[in-house]
């Protein structure tokens, strides 16, 4: 929702609590999990007037809109990868450098629109590098939403086509064993709420 926002000069709350979108909201619940198809209503913009004297100075400020990246930095036993120091590019133009935080943790102001990143993580054999794609990841009663958060959690590394494979299956399993889900090998409820819980949406 903020990228569509932020093309048509509006904020993602406005477009989000709109009436026009309500069956969207509750369809989606999340403002940043759309799919492809879902219709989001864009109103006209409208001019603010503001009186004021002429023959005096005035400073109007513009609000920005920005986005807040949150990423956690785990290994395989879902241990944080503490205070190590990160290289985060953004759409290649967007240079940040910090470290993780006592979570693991990497936070950084973004555009709303903001495509991908690369993110590289500690130093000499313990650096790990990642490719983050923003904005796409799809609703987790999807095929597809499963597979993207499989894949970014480290289960699946098949494509995220919506399809399910043996290999979906085998990811599936692989993470319902992981956190002693029913080992249905399907995207069910339970699985699903623990996919959000873990991957943060």
């Amino acid at each position: 929702m903020a990228s569509i926002a932020v093309q048509y000069k509006f904020f993602w709350e406005t477009l989000w609590n709109l009436p026009e979108n309500a069956d969207l909201k509750k369809l989606r619940q999340d403002p940043y999990v759309l799919f492809p198809g879902d219709q989001v209503f864009i109103p006209d913009l409208r001019v603010k007037e503001i009186p004021c004297a002429t023959d005096q100075e005035h400073i109007f400020q513009k609000k920005g809109a920005q986005e807040r990246l949150r990423i956690v930095i785990t290994d395989e036993d879902d241990n944080p990868i503490t205070n190590q120091p990160y290289v985060l590019e953004v759409d290649q133009n967007l240079r940040f450098d910090g470290q993780t935080d006592g979570r693991g943790a990497i936070e950084q102001t973004i555009p709303p629109n903001a495509w991908k990143g690369h993110l590289v993580v500690g130093e000499g054999d313990d650096q790990r590098e990642y490719f983050v794609s923003l904005g796409r990841v799809d609703p987790v009663g999807e095929i597809s939403g499963a597979q993207g958060r499989l894949l970014n959690l480290g289960y699946y590394d098949g494509q995220v086509d919506g399809q399910s494979s043996a290999q979906t299956t085998t990811a599936l399993l692989l993470f319902q064993d992981k956190y002693q889900l029913p080992p249905s090998g399907e995207n069910d409820d339970a699985t699903q709420a623990k996919l959000k819980e873990i991957f943060g949406c």
